[in-house]
């Protein structure tokens, strides 16, 4: 154990009152308990064997230190365990044969299908159809006037639009101051559709001298009259 420092003289200023202290640590505390046991039993305590321990390393021994290589950690498996991954393998591997097993029947069931059956009786051939024999074309014929054969519209010429002029010049008013020049000009069209209207002819267009007009026309004006 260490002992108590000797007593000292008081001090003759005022007293410090002591705010940190600091008490070194003591790392041969148990050397030293372990001392006073031999001391009192004279004996070593049970459990404990006295190691002489050297002050300094022999010289040399850090040449003479090797490193130890790293021990490899070894998983523990159950011996019934399966290992990562093999799931995965045996399905795909189970999928694969089931593929292959698909597209080898429908392979043979295409090659089947291609396959002529022998016992099947061939259709006889087509003879060929006789070519229709070239219908002629009727001949081309002239438009149809709608309002009739001797219909005359703006446009026409000849001595049956003199004609009518004539006949309009003497029915009043209608075709006032008009020429007898056979042409079918607007200014017949508008005494032509002029007399339609006084005297309600609707058989044919407005303008046009078609047969209703023209059975109106000369109903009113009778030939050899002036």
């Amino acid at each position: 154990m260490s002992t108590p420092s000797e007593p000292r003289s008081p001090h003759d200023g005022q007293a410090l009152e002591p705010i940190r202290v600091l008490r070194p640590r003591r790392t041969d505390a148990l050397a030293e308990l372990m001392r006073e046991f031999r001391q009192d039993t004279g004996q070593e305590p049970d459990g404990y064997e006295p190691v002489v321990l050297p002050g300094k390393p022999p010289a040399g021994s850090e040449a003479l230190t090797q490193e130890l290589p790293p021990v490899a950690r070894r998983s523990r498996r159950h011996p019934g365990a399966v290992p990562p991954g093999a799931g995965l393998r045996r399905a795909a591997v189970a999928v694969a044969v089931l593929a292959a097993a698909v597209i080898g029947f429908g392979g043979a069931l295409l090659l089947r299908s291609e396959q002529p059956d022998a016992t099947a009786t061939p259709a006889p051939p087509r003879s060929a159809a006789p070519a229709p024999d070239p219908t002629p074309s009727p001949p081309a014929t002239a438009p149809v006037d709608p309002d009739g054969a001797g219909t005359l519209r703006e446009g026409a010429t000849g001595p049956e639009v003199t004609e009518l002029q004539q006949r309009l010049l003497r029915i009043p008013d209608v075709y006032r101051d008009g020429s007898a020049s056979g042409r079918y000009d607007p200014t017949l069209t508008a005494a032509v559709a002029r007399f339609q209207l006084w005297y309600g002819i609707r058989g044919d267009e407005s303008g046009v001298y078609g047969n209703d007009t023209r059975a109106a026309l000369e109903s009113r004006t009778p030939a050899g009259t002036s």
